[in-house]
This record gives C-alpha cells, sequence and structure tokens, in this order.
C-alpha cells in the first residue's frame, strides 16, 4: 500500500496539480487545466496557510501526496468565503400557489429563482482523486481531512459552510439542463461558460439570465429529470459530505442544477467527535475501525489514516506516522483524531 498523506499545498506542487486538473473533464468549475490560473490559486493558498490574508479572502488547497512516488494524486480545497469579491449565485427551488374558489383548482408549482443568498458561506470546492488511487479508504481520506481542518481551526471560518456538487451530465458529456434552460440565454456550450466562471468573468450571468422566477414545469422532462441531482462520479463524494452533516436545502447550480450542500460549521461531525490527543512512540494494537489523524499546524498541516486506539489523552503513533504527520522528534505533539467513518446509530 502507498504512504499517503494530505497536506497543505506547496508552491513546488503546480506541476502535479495542472495534471491532475487535465483529467477532471467539464463541470469542475474550480479546478480548471489553466496553469496560470493554477499558479495564482497556488499562491494565495500558500498565502493563506501563513495567515499573510485576511480570513475571508483565503483559499485552503490541499493535495494528496504519494510519498514514495514523490506524486499528487488527489487536490482539495476550502474556501473562506464566497460572492464577496464576484457575485456567487444560485438557483433557489422555491413555490408559487395559483388557486381559484370559483374553478375550485389549486396548483402548487416549483420554480428557480437566481438568488445570492449563500453568499459570505465557506465553500468545500475542488476535490478530485486521481482514478488509480480510487480505491480502499483514500477518497475518504482526501474529502474528510477538510473537516479536520475545520475543526482545528473553527474560528477562521463563517457560521455555514456549503458544497456545490457537480451536477448530472449524460455519459457523452451533455448537460440536460443547459441544454434546455442555460444554452437559450447564453448562446454558448456548456464548457464555455463553465471556463469563463471559472476565470472570474461572472456579469454575464447577471446581464443574461432571466430576473423572475421561471416555472420548472416549462422545462423538458429530461431537464426536470436532473435538478439536484449529481453527476454520475460525483455521487460517492455527496454520501461522504452527507455523513460529516451536510445536506441539500433546494439551492442548485444555474448552469448544471448540481445540488448545494450546506451545513452550520458547529453542528459538523468533525466538531462534535474529534480529540487532541498527546503522540506517544510505538505500534499501536490494530483498531477496530481506522482513523483520521491530523497535525495542528496551520502552515503545514497535514492528515493521514491510521489504526490507532486513542486512550486517555494520548495516542501510539508509529515513527513512520510521525514523519507522515510532521511531528518532531520525540513524544509530546498533539494530534487530532476522530474515526474515518460516523458510528453507526444504534437506533438506526
Amino acid at each position: 500500500m502507498p504512504k499517503l498523506v494530505v497536506r497543505a499545498i506547496r508552491e513546488q506542487d503546480l506541476d502535479g496539480l495542472l495534471a491532475l486538473a487535465q483529467r477532471v473533464g467539464s463541470g469542475m468549475t474550480t479546478f480548471k487545466p489553466d496553469r496560470l490560473a493554477l499558479r495564482l490559486r497556488v499562491e494565495v493558498a500558500c498565502a493563506s496557510f501563513a495567515a499573510q490574508i485576511a480570513p475571508t479572502q483565503r483559499d485552503y488547497l490541499f493535495v494528496m501526496e504519494d510519498v514514495e512516488a514523490a506524486r499528487v494524486v488527489g487536490v482539495c480545497a476550502i474556501k473562506s468565503a464566497v460572492g464577496l469579491v464576484d457575485p456567487f449565485y444560485n438557483y433557489r427551488i422555491g413555490t408559487l400557489v395559483h388557486s381559484s374558489k370559483e374553478l375550485n383548482v389549486f396548483s402548487r408549482m416549483d420554480t428557480l429563482y437566481l438568488s445570492n443568498d449563500l453568499t459570505g458561506c465557506a465553500e468545500l470546492c475542488s476535490l478530485f482523486l486521481h482514478p488509480d488511487y480510487r480505491v480502499g479508504n483514500n477518497g475518504k481520506l482526501l474529502s474528510r481531512s477538510r473537516f479536520m481542518f475545520i475543526a482545528q481551526f473553527p474560528h477562521l471560518f463563517p457560521e455555514k459552510l456549503i458544497a456545490e456538487m457537480r451536477g448530472y451530465q449524460t455519459p457523452e458529456g451533455r448537460s440536460p439542463f443547459w441544454d434546455s434552460l442555460g444554452h437559450h440565454f447564453f448562446q454558448m456550450d456548456f464548457d464555455r461558460a463553465d471556463d469563463l466562471t471559472s476565470l472570474g468573468k461572472k456579469s454575464f450571468i447577471a446581464e443574461l439570465m432571466p430576473r423572475h422566477p421561471l416555472y420548472v414545469a416549462y422545462l423538458p422532462q429530461e431537464a426536470q429529470d436532473v435538478i439536484g441531482r449529481v453527476h454520475v462520479d460525483t455521487a460517492p463524494a455527496r454520501h461522504l459530505l452527507e455523513q460529516e452533516g451536510m445536506h441539500y436545502e433546494g439551492y442548485v447550480d444555474i448552469f448544471d442544477a448540481g445540488p448545494v450542500l450546506q451545513a452550520r460549521v458547529g453542528e459538523l461531525r468533525a466538531l462534535r467527535d474529534s480529540d487532541l490527543f498527546t503522540v506517544e512512540t510505538g505500534n499501536a494494537t490494530k483498531a477496530e475501525s481506522p482513523s483520521l489523524v491530523a497535525s495542528t499546524a496551520m502552515q503545514d498541516f497535514r492528515v493521514i489514516v491510521a489504526d490507532v486506539n486513542p486512550n486517555a489523552g494520548s495516542i501510539m503513533l508509529s515513527e513512520d506516522q510521525q514523519v507522515l504527520l510532521g511531528c518532531g522528534d520525540g513524544d509530546g505533539d498533539v494530534v487530532r483524531c476522530m474515526s474515518l467513518n460516523p458510528r453507526k446509530s444504534p437506533h438506526a
């Protein structure tokens, strides 16, 4: 098994990051294979971990590294606040009621409202794992590492956290929602609109999209059926986020209608269930289930999966595990630990 660690990004990770981005395909607005854009983002991320810019401007970008191969194999991120510089648009699914006592008719119609309701929320984004590494607990480590960071530094984040899920596409890469709605207003294909948004050129959204509610029933059935539905490759990621306390509240992406998951930071599993432990050197007895173990330094934040049994305020880690976490020589370092998998409720 490869030795994997999720860690804060470094400037020298740019080439590996670009190679990953070239594998993603369309639909992930926050992670495009543009070297200049990625370089600028890495610079912002490094400044974020170093606390050199204001908390609301920070973009915490993490990579998963195969240490023995010296290879970047995954990426994920937390944007500390969205919509404070460039507008952040979503559709909010609402309801309009039409009734007539005279005709004894009552109808309830779903509608799409263009909104900026989620402005100021922190955002989980840019999650991608190399296909060769989509085995075992690797996906869980990559996704859930971000929650360990939030649990260690909750004061850096606003009250609410969101995650835009990649919307459904056909096997040919077509977005039924875009073809049925957005295409008529923007006069461009899905990939072009998605690229413009990733570059921060979002004024065209407000200029071209209708401001009045849109009746869902007016859309073709194919488009109605994908509202709130995720891309087939994104379904596992949605499941993981829901296990951490995030949920769908009727907001969707304006291009592909992918669902936006939400949670209050204080109600996340990592805030409830993770604890701090003092490191002792040794080989722990095999645990019933693996755990996430994270360092507590922001600038060199690191997370691994380990079979450990934290007990009475201390945790036994091998020398190799301590190296992966960037611990100092000898015992006494403090790490944050949480079960990798949510404990099942006895009443479930």
